[in-house]
């Protein structure tokens, strides 16, 4: 099998259609397809069933995947060994966080990495769902919850805290809660979704100083919405305190009360243990996070 058309092949089927393997590998779609027949003729089998929405890989296809991914997670590994050969981290860092911390507290920090290791080609990948890391499909993960796989690295590197929060507008309309018990009589704003939820018992405020299950008034899959929901008087939400920082038109509520605290984990795969740009972050991360009051 050629590598350049195995090559092909991957980006194909990461890409799920020809259009966009184009894109990516700056070529035509008649000429992306072209090998694609190619490499199905040569192996007597096809790869893929055409869809008018896209490609689906066949078995064959599925099998012979698993296996260029391997060998792409493999060069890549190779790659960044020999560019962090010199003295210096250097070479592509992929980083994955949630949306709400990716797009808040790492676009306020994240410069000062970059200025300090230039010679870093820093991608960020923000999201909910996580990343998978023993498929290169990142290097480094931040998450809000433990790993279950075995074979990644995860320290524990912060711990954040969570309270409930409020627009004077809804508490001017609807009073202040007093107690947790209160929060029976105002409208609640949850995260909602537990498959997409990057952090455990992310909606404890439905159950929050009551044996009942509260009702919540909206759910939204965004912490970062759920901020502005907040903001807009909607009703009264669990927000990290790190997303709050600096927020007008918002204000905490039973603050007196004990906080939920949730860790957060700096995880990367065994494969990057000894990288000078994991390192590096890592060292970044730490100190940063030392500074911040969470």
């Amino acid at each position: 099998m050629d590598w350049d058309k195995l090559r092909i092949f991957h980006t194909v089927a990461s890409a799920g259609s020809f259009t966009h393997a184009g894109e990516t590998l700056g070529l035509s779609q008649s000429a992306v397809s072209r090998q694609i027949r190619t490499l199905e003729d040569s192996l007597q089998t096809s790869l893929f069933n055409r869809h008018a929405r896209g490609l689906i890989l066949t078995d064959e296809g599925e099998t012979l995947f698993e296996t260029t991914k391997d060998v792409v997670s493999k060069i890549h590994v190779t790659e960044q060994k020999i560019l962090e050969g010199t003295e210096s981290p250097r070479g592509k860092l992929k980083i994955t966080t949630t949306s709400s911390f990716g797009s808040t507290w790492m676009m306020h920090n994240i410069k000062k990495f970059i200025d300090k290791y230039p010679d870093i080609d820093v991608q960020m990948l923000v999201g909910d769902q996580d990343y998978d890391l023993l498929t290169r499909e990142a290097d480094v993960a931040i998450r809000f919850h433990p790993t279950e796989h075995l074979d990644l690295i995860q320290k524990q590197v912060a711990t954040f805290h969570y309270h409930l929060f409020a627009s004077p507008s809804y508490l001017n309309k609807y009073g202040r809660p007093q107690r947790p018990e209160d929060l029976d009589d105002h409208d609640l704003i949850t995260y909602g979704s537990k498959s997409t939820s990057p952090i455990e018992d992310i909606d404890w405020i439905l159950d929050y100083g009551t044996n009942k299950k509260r009702k919540p008034v909206l759910e939204i899959n965004s912490i970062y919405g759920m901020l502005q929901a907040v903001k807009s008087g909607i009703g009264i939400g669990s927000l990290p305190d790190y997303l709050v920082q600096g927020s007008m038109n918002i204000t905490p509520v039973l603050e007196e009360y004990e906080s939920h605290e949730f860790p957060a984990y700096f995880v990367y795969t065994q494969e990057l243990r000894n990288s000078k740009r994991i390192a590096a972050f890592k060292d970044f991360i730490v100190r940063e996070f030392k500074k911040s009051i969470f």
